[in-house]
């Protein structure tokens, strides 16, 4: 059965007081108090401020009871868990006793201990010590008619702090936000070359046969005036002809915007029937227009290998295609970068590939680029790592994709040589559903 989070507090409570009035090794302090502990001891000279503090009250405990027989005894007085059981202060009543030559001496103390759960690990964060009633010594921190209020206060400060730790989170994810959105805005930037080429190619299209149907109009008319109906028959299923031509050519323009806003939008997170083989085809001629558009002296050798096979998936649509997006203008850019150096019998090629398997599509982007180097392979999909040029990227493509596919319950794997170059693999699970 797993641990639960109260049996880790329990364990790290009697190690803690083990620590302080028994035998346990000070190499257990960093595993169960915190860097930023304060408290007191039973005595207001022995003010903790930080962990070397505690470790030094720790030894000199330790040095003045050289050679005494120690024990001591623990009963719990109270245990209160708060703040979403991510807190917890405790309250005891310790018996030492010390003997010295046979002659046993005890000594009462009450213990407060403040823990938080940090790091999936409990560790104090504070503590403070009092001398029961009836002790003599001035110097006591507490009295014993104080320590409830006192502990208020620290459940007070435990509270306040945990509120804080809730605004820096929902600062942090606000932040988070703004960041994923900037990425996606900076990759429709990329886009928009490849787009205003792909748009062009229809709205020509449309043009053309609009002239053209024009003129038919005209010669159908002269031919209905002249009487020949076969002739204006045959004018009219060219006419019929063009303008469906146009209705296509329309729609394929209306797909590219529809492309670009869905691109630009915020995700709502629907998944839908999705062609994939589609998707990954309409990214690579913007990806590849895009990369054209800034240098025309850059040329490359596209591959597609799409499997037939490959049915639509469940998918955010804008979600994935903003995946393919990234690995395929990584792979223009590495391939492009190359042409650059190796000018002479180096031809840049980039592969796109979809393969259906057992239970999963694969979807494949190779380049013959310089490849990535060992030493920096595991950190590529770390947030903000990039081995760009200042200003050329934002080292969030690949820590968004990983997370993106990761959240489709797929995977993506890296493989690459030195010098011949890098494939992406994303491999996302067959819904038949869809």
């Amino acid at each position: 059965m797993p641990i639960t989070k109260e049996q880790l507090l329990k364990k790290c409570h009697k190690d803690f007081l083990e620590l302080c009035f028994g035998n346990l090794s000070l190499e257990q302090v960093k595993n169960l108090v915190s860097e930023k502990i304060t408290g007191y001891g039973t005595n207001i000279n022995e003010k903790i401020q930080s962990l070397d503090d505690f470790i030094s009250l720790l030894n000199l405990q330790r040095e003045e009871s050289a050679g005494l027989i120690m024990d001591f005894q623990f009963s719990p007085v109270s245990k209160t868990l708060f703040a979403q059981n991510n807190a917890a202060v405790c309250i005891d009543e310790v018996i030492l006793t010390m003997t010295i030559e046979e002659n046993k001496l005890e000594l009462s103390v009450r213990i407060s201990s403040v823990f938080e759960f940090l790091n999936e690990h409990w560790r104090v964060v504070h503590f403070h010590g009092s001398l029961a009633q009836g002790v003599e010594g001035d110097q006591d921190t507490w009295t014993v008619n104080e320590w409830k209020q006192k502990n208020a206060v620290l459940e007070k400060i435990i509270n306040e702090r945990t509120e804080e730790l809730k605004q820096s989170l929902e600062n942090l994810k606000a932040t988070q936000s703004q960041l994923i959105q900037s990425e996606k805005m900076a990759s429709l930037g990329e886009l928009t070359a490849g787009i205003a080429h792909e748009i062009q190619n229809p709205l020509n299209f449309v043009n053309n046969f609009s002239e053209v149907t024009n003129e038919l109009v005209d010669e159908m008319n002269e031919e209905l005036n002249k009487g020949d109906l076969e002739e204006a028959k045959a004018i009219s299923s060219d006419i019929k002809h063009n303008l469906e031509k146009i209705n296509h050519h329309g729609k394929r323009a209306d797909s590219i915007v529809k492309g670009m806003l869905q691109h630009s939008r915020s995700s709502n997170g629907t998944q839908e029937p999705t062609d994939i083989n589609a998707l990954a085809d309409e990214y690579v001629r913007l990806a590849y227009h895009g990369l054209r558009a800034k240098d025309k002296s850059f040329n490359a050798s596209i591959i597609t290998d799409f499997d037939d096979c490959v049915n639509k998936l469940n998918v955010v649509p804008q979600d994935i295609g903003r995946v393919m997006l990234n690995l395929i203008t990584n792979a223009f850019y590495a391939v492009h970068e190359r042409s650059k150096q190796d000018k002479a019998d180096y031809q840049a090629t980039v592969t796109v590939r979809t393969q259906k398997a057992s239970n999963r599509v694969d979807i494949q982007v190779t380049d013959n680029g310089y490849g990535i180097p060992d030493a920096i392979k595991e950190k590529i999909f770390q947030p903000f790592f990039t081995t760009k040029p200042t200003g050329q990227g934002t080292g969030l493509g690949l820590s968004l994709s990983y997370d993106i596919v990761k959240a489709h319950g797929g995977d993506i794997k890296v493989e690459s040589t030195e010098k011949q170059g890098t494939r992406f693999v994303i491999s996302l699970p067959i819904n038949t559903n869809a």
